[in-house]
């Protein structure tokens, strides 16, 4: 495999175990909104009600499968990249693309500060990957 396609797959597998846990966490928080406080679920129908609530949820389902892609991902993604540049990268992009996800999809206040540290991590990533 010459450099360019090592390099390639190397930011590719990274991209995409950020990608799978950034939507099956934006995902399991929009279910979670949803749905509502599962305190109040679980007096008016027990645990079993809470349970229940959450697994019938088609939004909560489709996150708790990007997260278990995301498990099996992350494996390739660790025997093709080295740890020490893989998990630093993963943890970058899915902070990064939390942070915009939260906003545009869960229409949250993301404050000034967080946004300057999203800065700074993507500083890290580019140092980091050179």
């Amino acid at each position: 495999m010459n450099h360019t396609h090592s390099v390639l797959l190397t930011w590719v597998s990274i991209a995409v175990v950020s990608a799978l846990a950034i939507a099956g966490e934006v995902l399991i928080a929009g279910a979670m909104q949803k749905l509502g406080d599962l305190d109040i679920i679980r007096e008016h129908s027990g645990m079993a009600g809470a349970i229940r609530a959450v697994l019938s949820s088609p939004i909560f389902l489709a996150g708790a499968a990007c997260m278990a892609l995301n498990f099996f991902a992350m494996l390739y993604t660790l025997s093709l990249v080295d740890f020490t540049l893989a998990m630093p990268g993963i943890a970058s992009f899915t902070y990064v693309g939390n942070a915009v996800a939260a906003k545009l999809f869960l229409h949250e206040n993301v404050d000034k500060r967080r946004w300057l540290a999203v800065v700074f991590v993507c500083l890290g990533v580019f140092l980091i990957g050179k």
